[in-house]
């Protein structure tokens, strides 16, 4: 029985690409994803919209497409399912209480997003009581950070950069390539190690938090380390989203080239929209096709990743002994890699945009719902100590200079093009 469950099973990232796209596929054929409401600013809101029997019905829904597919992927990657079964639930419920948490107004204000209230959620609870093995045994966060990776896939629509126009996708390459290259050298000077400073460098220079759970699924970087980058991003764009539109108005900028500052240095979506819309129409609409094109570009930056990682790091010993062939790049190329491109080149070119419209609030939902199960994970697996004392401060002080230099580069080039 258990040589066949091994003949049969798969790879984790080929279940990974498996099942993200049999998800995409239920969405397209009309199967609809139920997206329930997790937006509210007062306690009555809260009752009114989040706890109403029809959402809590929608939560329902979702939690049985999740808990459906952790078990069958569970399956096919040849394990035993008894601790996911026992354990999904769990940490499907902690999971909902960060996304009703980080649905508060306020806190949404203040771009604090759903990743770093399940992290939270699961750091209290394993710091200051015990996880049972059983529950720790069902914690797939490799599993659930790359199916929510290649449904991410479907938001990246290589048409975004034709809104943007010349000066946005010019901006966007401009940016994207120098702050990259001048992180990663940061990052190495101060002596912290290649896995770190590329999450590190991929954070600062493309989309924050999407950037980060990209590059990390590509290299297989460490989750703790992944947690702490992805801390210092949602710290830092906090002041950012304030300071800079005062800034930007004290200087006397324009909208157009304060919009285009915005867009290439704050590093989540959302922040951008934000603090863009804190200046204007021209600036919220500029910033957000910047960011936009920037976001494009995560596909082409993670495949990248993937190749130069592959070839130079993740080798066997035998791979090291040898000329690295074809051939072994592509046995050690993480294939999930390949389903979140192909679900970008799907939705950019071969799904018209009436049925993207009809399915992308339902996949955005589950997206989102995969990447805070796989953080709520993290935090239940790690220890305070572990996830900071490890890596000590240089990892933040590369990520601010770094922050420092994209901000400053960004305002030179967005003058230059936009003014």
């Amino acid at each position: 029985m258990s040589n066949n469950t091994a003949r049969f099973s798969l790879t984790e990232d080929w279940t990974v690409v498996v099942f993200g796209f049999l998800i995409i596929v239920l969405a397209l054929v009309g199967i609809k994803i139920p997206s329930p409401v997790f937006a509210w600013e007062n306690s009555a809101e809260l009752a009114e919209k989040v706890l109403n029997t029809t959402n809590l019905i929608n939560v329902g829904k979702l939690f049985l497409w999740v808990y459906v597919i952790a078990i069958l992927a569970t399956k096919a990657l040849g394990k035993e399912v008894n601790a996911t079964i026992k354990g999904f639930p769990i940490v499907f419920i902690l999971t909902i209480l960060a996304l009703v948490l980080a649905g508060n107004s306020f806190l949404k204000n203040w771009n604090l997003e759903a990743v770093i209230f399940s992290l939270s959620i699961g750091l209290v609870i394993s710091n200051f009581s015990n996880v049972p093995d059983w529950l720790k045994e069902s914690l797939s966060t490799e599993l659930f950070v790359k199916i929510g990776l290649v449904l991410l896939g479907t938001s990246i629509i290589f048409g975004d950069i034709l809104k943007a126009g010349s000066l946005g996708l010019i901006q966007a390459l401009l940016v994207v390539v120098s702050v990259w290259y001048f992180a990663f050298w940061i990052a190495k000077k101060l002596g912290i190690d290649e896995e770190m400073a590329i999450m590190i460098s991929s954070a600062v220079s493309i989309c924050g938090v999407s950037a980060a759970i990209a590059t990390a699924g590509a290299i297989k970087g460490d989750s703790k380390k992944l947690s702490y980058v992805i801390s210092i991003v949602l710290i830092t764009a906090i002041p950012m989203i304030i300071f800079m539109p005062i800034i930007a108005k004290a200087l006397g900028l324009s909208e157009a080239v304060t919009g285009a500052w915005l867009g290439g240095t704050i590093d989540t979506t959302g922040a951008v929209i934000a603090s863009g819309s804190l200046i204007g129409e021209e600036a919220l609409k500029i910033s957000t096709i910047v960011k936009f094109s920037q976001n494009v570009l995560l596909g082409l930056a993670a495949f990248g990743i993937s190749i130069y990682w592959t070839y130079t790091n993740n080798q066997s010993e035998v791979a090291k002994e040898s000329k690295p062939t074809l051939g072994i790049i592509w046995e050690r190329f993480p294939k999930f890699v390949i389903g979140f491109v192909a679900a970008s080149l799907l939705f950019s070119f071969f799904i018209s945009g009436d049925v993207i419209s009809e399915v992308k609030g339902g996949l955005k939902s589950l997206q989102g719902l995969w990447f805070a199960l796989a953080f709520t994970s993290i935090g239940l697996e790690t220890k305070f100590a572990d996830l900071f004392s490890s890596e000590g401060k240089k990892p933040l002080y590369a990520f601010l200079i770094a922050q420092g230099f994209n901000v400053l580069i960004t305002l030179v080039i967005a003058c230059f093009l936009f003014n």
